[in-house]
């Protein structure tokens, strides 16, 4: 069967399509519990209709989506081990990906089905650290703890732990602002039965309400995108391992700069005899792992490596002239220098300032080719955060509206807490940092309750810390069992290697 101009057999085309269900799955379980908060507001204070709100935010979340940048997407995988990105087609994988998306779906289903507002980005993080340690345990010869970027998970991790304490203290803090401000005391009044607010407030929490939306479809979408471009890459390497679109400009710069670079590494390796293929491939796999130091050896890979970028782009001006395997293996090349060039700028390996300036813009061209996302995944992936939106959104609104302080959400604090979320999310995905809106929003409503002197429910926001606080070891759990059995026994019985 023939699909994106690869012919497949039956087997992978049942695991492609079971792989991209999977994917949108996820994506569509994200909507009960992220894109719920979204609307919590506008259809709590009656502001618009149920079906109204999620068709609108959808619309916002789509175009989140669609003009998302990728960053975050690529900074998730960026959490992944080496070996299984750059492998991904193989068992081990395909297990990957299928253990990420079943842990973070047990997960996201559980604490919905108990209305409480629980991460999806905490959720998959756990997952990928708990895969990551398990394929450092079944692979033999490695340390525990090896399989993680503990770098990007520290970073990932304070982003976490950071955004709902923003989301808190600036939600207060804006309401506040707005009691001295605006002295309109309909507007810090909770919603009367089937009423909807004054038009002026209406405008108000619809603003921020597509606010939060288009936030979390540009930051908490892009998760899903990620993993479903691994599915294809792994599945389907000849269409989707590099950007095919890219321009015969770029191509040729590329060849010209790597070759160039080439001699740059060599000046920091003299004598330094580097095995082409697989060995210096090993070397730069190894390199990215976490605590590992550059070396002679590993400015000799890269160099090696670079010389054969610049020898497979050649003279090509397109990247269709390259047969299916020198797609996949000038891919695997890109990811392991780009990767590296990072790093050593990074770390300070490399000290030379022209030198650092020529690697940094070398893995951003390099990124080019790799890190791309078609128009149709990001489509998929918004349709799949709006319907599950509809599906899921009140035990989540509820939550929100009614048992987060002791007096019901007024308009003033449903708006406060949705544009502090919108902005918080939107600073995050400038930097590529996946973060929760169900945690900041949740924690922006419960900093707005205690400016206002409302009163919280503890016992809620003990659920929703314990929540926070089991996420991460529960799907590292699950994540690293169900790595291990889908590889060892599920696969192994079926004889996929």
């Amino acid at each position: 069967m023939e699909i994106f101009g690869q012919t497949l057999s039956l087997g992978h085309v049942i695991f492609l399509l079971l792989a991209l269900g999977l994917a949108l799955s996820f994506e569509f379980v994200n909507g009960f519990h992220d894109t719920a908060n979204a609307v919590a507001t506008v259809i709590y204070t009656h502001t618009m209709k149920p079906w109204v709100a999620v068709v609108w935010s959808g619309l916002w979340n789509l175009t989140g989506v669609l003009t998302s940048a990728g960053t975050v997407a690529f900074g998730v995988i960026a959490l992944l081990p080496v070996e299984l990105v750059i492998h991904v087609g193989s068992a081990a994988g395909f297990a990957m990906v299928f253990s990420l998306l079943i842990s973070a779906i047990i997960w996201n289903v559980g604490t919905w089905y108990f209305g409480l507002p629980a991460s999806s980005s905490h959720t998959l993080i756990g997952s990928i650290m708990g895969v990551g340690l398990a394929n450092a345990m079944l692979s033999g010869g490695h340390s525990f703890g090896e399989g993680v970027n503990w770098d990007k998970a520290i970073d990932t991790g304070k982003a976490l732990l950071l955004s709902p304490i923003v989301g808190f203290v600036f939600s207060a803090l804006l309401l506040l602002t707005l009691k001295a401000l605006v002295k309109r005391k309909d507007l810090y009044e909770a919603p009367e039965k089937d009423a909807p607010p004054p038009l002026w407030i209406r405008i108000l929490l619809i603003l921020t309400c597509t606010g939060v939306s288009f936030a979390h479809g540009s930051n908490d979408g892009q998760k899903g995108q990620g993993l479903i471009m691994l599915i294809l890459i792994g599945i389907l390497p000849a269409t989707f391992a590099l950007d095919m679109g890219i321009d015969s400009k770029s191509i040729q710069d590329l060849s010209s700069t790597t070759q160039t670079i080439s001699f740059q590494m060599d000046k920091h390796s003299p004598g330094a005899a580097m095995g082409a293929g697989p060995i210096a491939e090993q070397y730069l796999s190894d390199y990215l792992k976490p605590g590992a130091k550059m070396t002679t050896d590993t400015f000799a890979a890269i160099g090696t490596e670079c010389r054969e970028v610049s020898a497979a782009l050649g003279t090509h001006q397109n990247l269709n002239e390259l047969a299916n395997d020198q797609r996949s293996k000038l891919r695997n090349d890109l990811f392991l220098v780009s990767g590296s060039l990072t790093k050593a700028v990074k770390t300070n390996a490399i000290t030379d300032p022209d030198e650092k300036k020529a690697a940094g813009d070398l893995s951003k061209h390099m990124d080019k080719f790799t890190k791309f996302i078609p128009s149709w995944v990001k489509v998929l992936v918004a349709l799949a955060l709006g319907l599950g939106t509809m599906i899921g959104w009140k035990r989540i609104v509820v939550t929100v509206g009614e048992k987060i302080g002791k007096s019901h959400l007024s308009y003033g604090q449903g708006a406060s807490a949705e544009l502090v979320a919108a902005m918080t999310i939107m600073a995050a995905d400038r930097y590529g940092l996946p973060v929760s809106t169900t945690h900041i929003l949740s924690s922006g409503i419960a900093g707005t309750m205690a400016a206002n002197r409302s009163g919280l429910q503890m016992e809620t926001l003990r659920n929703i810390a314990m929540a926070w606080v089991l996420t991460l070891p529960v799907c590292m759990f699950l994540g690293g069992a169900i790595f291990a059995f889908t590889l060892n026994v599920v696969f192994h019985a079926i004889g996929i290697k």
